[in-house]
């Protein structure tokens, strides 16, 4: 840390600030198409070629000339020859002429000389009143047609969807199912992207012990872990839960070592505070230059006071040291790693909807100096913000019934009820 620098409490836009200020983008790699899900394109693409390649027929019908089924009616059906039958993916097609019809599929191509598709409801050739095996028999010499069409009815024009060469997808693309299924439509196996960051989840503290066995005297079970992680996986990342380390500075050293070749980021939790076996401070303070740095900070904010951010190890990897309570450590996950992820995959870090909120029964108080953040229950079709349990950073069941952070900015030490306040919402 910096001479003079040791007492300075930052506010959360300066640490957010500097955080970012030090994230830059993965470099961009190659992937197949489902490996690339969840990633960002690093390059425009563009359509090789027509998207449909061909007229086809968006419905099972028959394929007709329009002045051949002109009038058609119940009364007066158009009766034409049946030439043949087109499927999709057909290869040769029967030509359709004067007074015939083909019978076709849907997304199969449209045969020369046919200029629109009735749909098989419309004739006596399937649901409409004829013998049902008229559509999946092996044919008959005509059907009977009881509406007429226009030019091009219940046709996919070639192209109508994406014409050759049209920018389908630019650069900074977040790819999710739609993107991906456009990409497979065009004919692209692989694409170049920002891949999803490697984020290595640690929590510290000997007193932890897994979900699913027994507690001891002055034990509890290490929920931090397993949030974060789920965090981390909600913002996009590929994240991995590493089993709590106890309280010693060199078994932590190592540990983060050993995981620092699978880590585009780490995530510690807990140890950053000012009392012993704060184990992540001691272990990270004062690392040779080679090694990279971690500063630790006191923040303008509550809950999530103390907090660590440096990088480390040979390529200088992104390291997150939060406080060890849960809901300041969700807090700060959403604060400060949250956006840093994002901009690792070369988004726009900001991606929380931030509301002013009506919040009816106020804040009684709050301190003095630090930007409160309190657990709310937002309600859009009242504009509405409601507390969501005490300001107690263990209070998980209060986290977890919560889908906002309400604000209270560090020059207020009460809220009056009905009073506006921002709402970060969680959703």
């Amino acid at each position: 840390m910096k001479p003079g620098r040791a007492d300075r409490v930052w506010s959360v836009d300066e640490h957010l600030a500097d955080i970012l200020g030090k994230i830059r983008p993965l470099e961009p790699i190659a992937l197949q198409l489902l490996d690339a899900q969840g990633c960002v394109l690093t390059e425009d693409v563009t359509a090789p070629a027509a998207l449909p390649p061909f007229d086809n027929s968006s419905m099972d019908g028959y394929a007709v000339r329009i002045a051949d089924v002109e009038g058609a009616s119940e009364e007066f059906p158009a009766v034409l020859a049946v030439v043949g039958d087109v499927a999709a993916g057909s290869g040769e097609l029967p030509a359709v002429g004067p007074g015939e019809a083909a019978r076709i599929m849907t997304g199969a191509p449209l045969p020369p000389g046919a200029e629109a598709v009735v749909p098989v409801e419309w004739t006596d050739g399937g649901l409409g009143g004829g013998p049902a095996t008229t559509m999946a028999g092996s044919g008959t010499a005509e059907v009977r047609v009881h509406r007429s069409v226009d030019a091009r009815a219940h046709v996919r024009a070639r192209g109508s969807d994406v014409t050759a060469g049209e920018l389908v997808l630019p650069a900074g693309t977040l790819l999710g199912p739609a993107q991906i299924g456009l990409l497979a439509a065009i004919g692209r196996g692989t694409v170049s992207v920002r891949p999803r960051p490697r984020v290595v989840v640690v929590s510290t503290g000997s007193e932890l012990v897994p979900p699913g066995e027994s507690l001891a005297h002055g034990q509890i079970h290490d929920s931090n872990s397993f949030m974060l992680t789920a965090c981390a996986r909600a913002a996009g990342a590929l994240a991995y839960r590493v089993g709590a380390v106890d309280d010693d500075p060199a078994t932590l050293r190592a540990a983060l070592e050993d995981q620092l070749v699978r880590a585009d980021a780490v995530v510690t939790s807990g140890g950053v505070s000012v009392g012993a076996y704060d184990v992540v401070k001691e272990a990270l303070s004062g690392l040779p230059a080679e090694e990279g740095r971690v500063d630790f900070r006191r923040l303008a904010m509550q809950p999530g006071k103390p907090q660590g951010f440096g990088r480390i190890g040979p390529d200088r990897t992104p390291l997150f040291a939060l406080p060890g309570n849960p809901v300041s450590s969700y807090v700060s996950f959403e604060l400060f790693v949250r956006p840093a992820l994002r901009a690792l995959m070369g988004l726009e870090p900001a991606d929380r909807t931030t509301v002013r909120a009506v919040c009816p029964e106020g804040v009684a108080s709050s301190p003095k100096g630090r930007r409160q953040y309190l657990r709310g229950r937002h309600d859009p079709a009242t504009g509405e913000v409601t507390l969501v349990g005490g300001s107690g950073s263990h209070l998980v069941k209060a986290l977890a019934g919560a889908d906002a952070l309400i604000v209270v900015p560090e020059d207020a030490t009460s809220v009056a009820p009905g009073a506006e306040l921002d709402a970060i919402l969680l959703d």
